[in-house]
């Protein structure tokens, strides 16, 4: 099984506030085809929940933050997952669409509900999640980030292998010379972020893809404008781009 997360700088332009890059989306869709496995996909929220989390000053840390942002954020994460699920139903795949609501309790995932995502990938659907803000109990809520649920997922489900989608090849050791990392040893690679993104942006990436190598997982950081580097892992591991060998 595959775990694939399509980060919100890749499906977005989160330069600009909702807007979605369809063009990238359908090339991505049209490479996902080409995999025959089981594959889960996470999405991020790029210029649609970062924009209005950062509008209503939400983070993920559980607080209560102002309502109607919460219900603002999660109305655009809906809108920018119907458009991911329509793609790759026009690209003839069978996506199934998981909010996290279906398998997280508070800030603690259900490890029934996330075996039976297992179950639905096996089955040739493709289970689509994505980050979101969620209610996590006494009048609090909090922004769930794609990058973490990915952890979630990884511990629980052991996947062959974890691939992050960015708008990047990779992580470079020096961003003015773009010279990549092909592999994570103990090297601290130069980490950009961007003030739209609320939820740690590469930080977080790096991070949870380092908490999912050491449980044994590779990880695989790649550009999504060059989607069949994403078929070449899965078919022939041949990874151009980081990877963070599992320990």
């Amino acid at each position: 099984m595959i775990l694939i997360k399509l980060g919100g700088s890749i499906i977005t332009n989160k330069e600009k506030a909702l807007s979605a890059r369809k063009k990238t989306i359908d090339n991505l869709s049209k490479s996902l085809k080409k995999i025959k496995e089981p594959v889960i996909i996470v999405h991020g929220g790029g210029s649609y929940g970062h924009y209005w989390s950062v509008k209503y000053d939400m983070h993920t840390k559980e607080e209560k933050y102002n309502l109607k942002g919460v219900a603002i954020v999660k109305n655009s994460m809906i809108e920018l997952n119907k458009i991911i699920l329509d793609s790759l139903i026009k690209n003839k795949l069978n996506p199934y669409c998981l909010p996290p609501t279906d398998f997280m309790s508070g800030n603690k995932p259900i490890t029934k509900k996330i075996k039976e995502i297992e179950k639905i990938a096996k089955s040739g659907l493709i289970p689509v999640t994505y980050g979101d803000a969620l209610w996590f109990g006494q009048q609090k809520t909090y922004i769930l980030s794609g990058d973490k649920i990915m952890t979630h997922l990884a511990k629980i489900l052991k996947p062959k292998l974890c691939i992050f989608v960015l708008n990047e090849d990779g992580l470079y050791s020096d961003l003015k010379s773009k010279k990549l990392i092909y592999e994570l040893h103990s090297q601290r690679p130069s980490i950009s972020e961007n003030k739209m993104d609320v939820t740690g942006g590469m930080t977080r990436k790096v991070e949870e893809a380092s908490k999912i190598s050491k449980m044994g997982m590779n990880v695989f950081f790649v550009n999504g404008n060059k989607p069949e580097r994403i078929v070449k892992a899965v078919k022939n591991k041949i990874f151009e781009g980081t990877l963070f060998r599992g320990k």
